[in-house]
C-alpha cells in the first residue's frame, strides 16, 4: 500500500475568476477524466466561470453553496453533489469552509447513479 498526500498545504492556490481561499489537488488524470480535491475555506469561493466540460462536485466535508447561470446560491453539503454542464456558468464558496472531490469528463451520468435532490 501507498500513502498519498491530499491536504491543502500540498495543492495549488485557486486565483482565476477572482477565486479567494480556494486550493486544488489533482489526483488522477485518463484519458476520459481529471479527478481532483478541492478545499474552500471558511469565506471561500471560485469565481464565476464556464465549465469546459461537465463537472461533478462532490462535498465531502464541510458545506457551502453553488449557483448556475443565475447566480442563486443553492445550499450544499456533505453527501451531496452538484454537476454543472458543459458551457453553464457557475460558482461555489462557502462561509464555514468545506471539502469535494471533483470529476471532469464528458462522460458524467450520475443521474444514473444517485438520486437527485430537490431545492428550491
Amino acid at each position: 500500500m501507498k500513502i498519498y498526500k491530499c491536504n491543502k498545504e500540498h495543492g495549488k492556490k485557486i486565483e482565476k475568476y477572482q477565486s479567494r481561499f480556494a486550493t486544488y489537488i489533482k489526483m488522477a488524470q485518463t484519458n476520459e477524466a481529471a479527478i481532483g480535491y478541492m478545499y474552500i475555506e471558511g469565506e471561500g469561493t471560485v469565481g464565476y466561470h464556464e465549465a469546459p466540460i461537465p463537472q461533478l462536485f462532490i462535498v465531502v466535508e464541510g458545506e457551502g453553496w453553488g449557483t448556475g447561470e443565475n447566480q442563486k446560491r443553492i445550499p450544499i453539503k456533505r453527501g451531496e453533489a452538484a454537476l454543472w454542464e458543459k458551457g453553464e456558468w457557475h460558482t461555489s464558496g462557502s462561509e464555514t469552509g468545506m471539502a469535494a472531490i471533483v470529476i471532469q469528463s464528458e462522460k458524467l451520468n450520475p443521474e444514473t447513479f444517485m438520486e437527485r435532490k430537490k431545492h428550491a
